[in-house]
């Protein structure tokens, strides 16, 4: 039944990543992220990822199938032709991923591409996880218009060793230069010092956005949460700038109030800033 209701509607944000089965990370971060940020999210699966508690919590992965990947992203983009333009990318996890979702994105255009490189996955062979390196940085990242490179990934899309923030401003306008898409570079807890730090680059404007260290340990699901708040707030109107620092206060609070469980590692809480 079509609505009839006159209310205003909220914007849609697509999220093309994988499931994390603890709800930390992974395409769960990503829903909560949009729903806690007032959009509608909705989702295209791209793999199983599940945490092994007898093999010190490394990752399980499994692909979806890439025509299931495919079909998803027919439904998606058929149902909501009229009013999706935004759209974040996350653990594709295989260069058939990548191809199929990189298919499927140039069918239409898109306002803003939000990349959040996810270039290694634990449980991966190397050689596999290189192939898949090397397809994201042929495939998506030139189709990215914002990219959200943690420490490593920034060091490998820059070429540059990150161990202070000039390392990370120099990181920041590297990848920006490779890709002409606004960069958010995370240098999180990695850089010594009592703020946690990320590097925000467009091209014209240099910001580094700062709040205290909370801890000392990466905590599961910053990332993607970042990466999905910055989603959520280009698809609401804000510029790449206020929506890296909507997204870097949503993440401090979420680390804040973080969640615990039997892993080594905590879990970002979506809901902190409530």
């Amino acid at each position: 039944m079509t609505s009839t209701s006159t209310a205003e509607r909220p914007a849609i944000t697509l999220t093309i990543a994988g499931s994390e089965a603890t709800g930390g990370a992974g395409a769960q971060a990503d829903l909560k992220t949009f729903q806690e940020l007032n959009t509608y999210g909705i989702i295209a699966l791209t793999c199983i990822v599940s945490f092994d508690p007898k093999d010190n919590w490394n990752h399980r992965f499994v692909p979806v199938d890439a025509q299931v990947i495919a079909d998803q992203l027919e439904a998606v983009q058929a149902c909501y032709a009229e009013s999706l333009d935004t759209v974040k990318l996350g653990m594709m996890g295989s260069p058939t991923t990548i191809d199929t979702v990189a298919n499927a994105l140039k069918k239409q255009t898109w306002k803003n591409v939000v990349l959040d490189p996810v270039l290694i996955c634990k449980g991966q062979e190397p050689g596999h996880a290189l192939d898949t390196d090397q397809a994201l940085k042929a495939n998506l990242l030139p189709l990215a218009t914002f990219v959200t490179p943690n420490h490593f990934e920034a060091e490998q899309l820059s070429g540059i060793s990150i161990s202070s923030e000039e390392d990370l401003i120099a990181a920041a306008k590297k990848i920006h230069e490779a890709s002409g898409a606004a960069v958010l570079a995370k240098g999180g807890v990695r850089i010594a010092g009592e703020d946690a730090i990320d590097v925000f680059y467009d091209g014209t404007t240099l910001e580094v956005l700062r709040a205290k260290k909370i801890g000392d340990v990466a905590v599961s699901g910053a990332g993607c949460s970042l990466a999905a708040a910055v989603t959520a707030e280009l698809a609401k109107g804000a510029s790449p700038l206020e929506a890296a620092r909507t997204a870097k206060e949503f993440v401090t609070e979420g680390i804040r109030h973080r969640v615990s469980g039997a892993t080594p590692f905590d879990a970002l809480w979506q809901g902190g800033r409530r």
